[in-house]
């Protein structure tokens, strides 16, 4: 079943998560209604590819033209609008930039793969696993009903209380009149029903007020319970969706639950002012709706006002189109998303809030901290949204300009542009027709990392990582004046992120424990408590290599996204291993198996393969290849590297030493679906005809070049594919011949390599 197909069979918390994925950048529009076509094309690979992205920039746009056509043939004149509007906003937005496009599909495709992922993990835990978490929503649902139902107990409360006094006021004016008529019984049993009904009238009163004192006090609780808990652990979560981890769920629930006590608080101001026309009807001394009326309706307003004043929130956190993985990094000039959401969702509020964006509001000046103005439309009207009727405003297009001040330039203060952090707030003011209900509102963004080159977005977002994992406040801005150090515990969880969050895998607990050891020391045995301080992390001490911890994940996490993406996603790299690990690993192995780990040593992300081999005393030896960048891998991929590979010495054969994936997957069975797809059959070759073209296909081979001294003696067979590839190009008595040739024991080495080029006639 297409993936999009799957993705509406979901239960609303899911598609919930689905509706967040997609903005007016990319509308779900296009997502409904070209899902095959969308799901049909590789875009980690367009992404990749300036050109192949431009083409298929061009395919959307025939696509939607196709879409446009079928609407007109079905008279839909509305979707034609809208399709024609997306049309020139895709146009506007990544005719420059198509590989932005398609990193925007690619990014959308594999979030939702992970809500799928995540929603079959939850049907397979079954009823009898319920979270502790989902219990506790549950009791606050059966709060929220538990309130509504009290409300309208209210109503018929006051709806009695209203007819017996109506009764009472009728019985009271026609006393007179029948008073002539009534025998002394009669008129002193009326007397005794007229008092008797009095103080029913009177108690009932006492009741409404006494039943309006617990309503407010179980609407206070409530209220309490979602400004001080939930809405804050909401917070928490976005906090952590926003660095990699699980998305953010159950805004719309917060937003039910908002709605519906605002709902309630509304009608008890209604019911507030029936109870006032009943007291101007008739009162007595020491009447409870007299003594008690200004203090419930003060009660009411107030609560209502706290409500309310909480309802706004950063629905999407600021973000680059552009980078859409690297929330809370903003640069200079690049126009940057943010979405806003009030969560009591009332018509009478629709309309009625001009929202504001404030750069850096209440930031005292500080000397060498950068200032910057907001540019684009800074002001929206909150409206009801189409999709789910929420009350939202979606600022799409602002940019940050910094402030040139005069004289020195340079920025003095006392920390880098990248631990630099700054607010982006939002004012707005609620005054609707109704008596005493005036409320300034106001929510603010995670804090923020402006840079004004793209080379500072690692580190920019590194401070985001550093922030995010260890504080909950959002206006903390001079965190990084002294940074407090992170836990293991909490860092690996982090860095698992990092991978999981563009990747299908995140790290597993081998991996984590390599980086443990280089971050903490052996020394520390991996201490879940263990103290890894911001300088570790991020930046370099006199003692550290040329390049930081954070900035050598960064280059493999580019790496992997680049030219690893499938081999990682299958688990055929183990990445993370020390060489001591490694040895332990492959020791025991049959000869020729190999591992894949990432070099240490290169801070834009490299790969090498180490395999194993026995010397003529049955001693292992490990080879290395010298690591591979994407420069390398930008000519030929991995999987074809590992196919080809050679270790090529005078008077020896070259062959493949790569024999098994570890532990023991043969190679081909682990590589072979990434391999080219074999070409046309070809017609047996002839040297001597004019009518072919003349020129020799190429193929880039990498070759380790070593002295004959350093091979082993007892050469490993070759593969009967081998055999036949090095049969074209030498002649079986001369193969057999250098057979026979003897080498002597080689020592533990790392082996150089280079790209050679095959070339034979076609």
């Amino acid at each position: 079943m297409a993936q999009w197909c799957q993705l509406q069979m979901l239960d609303c918390k899911y598609l919930e998560q689905v509706d967040q994925l997609y903005d007016d950048s990319f509308p779900m529009d296009i997502r409904q209604y070209l899902s095959r076509w969308i799901e049909s094309i590789d875009w980690d690979t367009v992404a990749m590819q300036d050109s192949l992205a431009t083409i298929r920039f061009h395919d959307l746009l025939a696509q939607l033209d196709d879409q446009h056509s079928r609407f007109a043939l079905e008279n839909n004149f509305l979707q034609q609008h809208n399709f024609r509007k997306i049309k020139r906003n895709l146009q506007d937005r990544f005719q420059e930039e198509p590989h932005a496009m398609a990193m925007i599909i690619s990014r959308n495709l594999k979030e939702e793969q992970k809500i799928l992922a995540c929603a079959k993990e939850a049907e397979q835990e079954g009823e009898g696993t319920v979270s502790a978490m989902v219990v506790e929503k549950q009791k606050l649902d059966n709060k929220v009903k538990d309130l509504k139902d009290k409300v309208q107990f209210l109503d018929q409360m006051l709806k009695n209380l209203e007819d017996l006094q109506d009764e009472y006021d009728f019985k009271m004016k026609n006393r007179e009149n029948e008073a002539n008529s009534l025998s002394p019984k009669e008129l002193q049993q009326e007397k005794f029903q007229m008092a008797r009904m009095c103080m029913d009238l009177k108690q009932k009163r006492q009741d409404v007020v006494t039943f309006l004192t617990e309503l407010l006090n179980l609407t206070h609780s409530l209220i309490q319970e979602l400004v001080s808990e939930e809405l804050p652990e909401w917070k928490q979560r976005q906090q952590i969706a926003c660095i990699g981890g699980p998305p953010n769920a159950c805004v719309d629930q917060l937003q039910n639950w908002f709605t519906a006590v605002a709902e309630a608080l509304q009608q008890v101001r209604q019911q507030l002012k029936k109870m006032l026309e009943l007291e101007q009807k008739f009162t007595y001394e020491n009447d409870p709706i007299s003594q008690k009326k200004a203090h419930l309706e003060n009660r009411a307003l107030e609560l209502l006002k706290n409500l309310l004043s909480n309802s706004l929130v950063v629905e999407r956190q600021p973000c680059m189109p552009t980078h859409p993985q690297r929330p809370l990094v903003l640069k200079t000039g690049v126009q940057f998303t943010v979405k806003l959401r009030f969560l009591v969702k009332l018509h009478e509020f629709n309309y009625q809030l001009k929202v504001k964006a404030v750069f850096d509001k209440d930031v005292t000046e500080k000397k060498g901290f950068r200032k910057f103005n907001i540019l684009g439309t800074n002001t929206k009207v909150m409206n009801m949204e189409e999709s789910n009727g929420s009350l939202a405003a979606e600022f799409r297009h602002l940019q940050l300009k910094e402030q040139k001040l005069a004289g020195n330039r340079t920025n003095e203060g006392p920390l880098i542009v990248t631990e630099e952090l700054h607010s982006l707030s939002f004012e707005s003011e609620l005054h609707p027709n109704q008596s005493g209900l005036y409320i300034k509102l106001e929510a603010t963004a995670l804090p923020l990392v402006v840079i004004s080159n793209v080379c500072q977005l690692p580190s920019g977002w590194a401070s985001i990582l550093w922030y995010n994992m260890l504080t909950t406040e959002p206006k903390n801005l001079k965190f990084f004046l002294s940074p407090p150090a992170a836990k293991w515990s909490q860092l690996s969880e982090v860095l698992s992120w990092q991978f999981s969050s563009v990747t299908k895998r995140g790290l597993n607990q081998e991996q984590l424990n390599m980086l443990a050891d280089k971050l903490l020391g052996a020394k520390a045995q991996r201490n879940p408590d263990g103290l890894i301080p911001w300088t570790k992390f991020c930046k370099l001490s006199a003692n550290e290599k040329a390049f930081p911890f954070w900035l050598w994940i960064e280059g493999i996490l580019d790496l992997i996204k680049r030219h690893l993406l499938s081999l990682w996603n299958d688990g055929c790299i183990m990445g993370f291993i020390s060489k001591e690990r490694e040895k332990g690993l492959l020791s025991n192995k049959c000869p020729g198996t190999f591992l894949l780990r990432f070099s240490e040593s290169s801070k834009e992300g490299a790969i090498t393969f180490t395999w194993i081999e026995h010397d003529v005393h049955d001693k292992p030896v490990y080879h290395s290849v010298e690591p591979y960048t994407k420069k390398e891998l930008t000519a030929v991929s991995l999987p074809d590297i590992i196919r080809t590979y050679k270790v090529m010495a005078v008077e020896n054969i070259p062959e493949n030493p790569l024999r098994f994936l570890y532990p023991d997957i043969p190679k081909d069975k682990a590589f072979g679906k990434y391999y080219p797809k074999p070409s046309e059959t070809q017609e047996p070759m002839d040297v001597e005809s004019t009518e072919k073209s003349g020129y020799m296909k190429t193929e880039l081979i990498s070759v380790s070049e070593v002295h004959p001294s350093r091979l082993q003696d007892n050469m490993m067979p070759m593969s009967p594919d081998d055999y036949k590839a090095l049969e074209r190009y030498v002649s079986p008595r001369d193969i057999d011949a250098v057979l026979d040739l003897h080498g002597l024991v080689p020592q533990e080495q790392d082996m150089s390599c280079s790209f050679e080029t095959s070339n034979f006639l076609l």
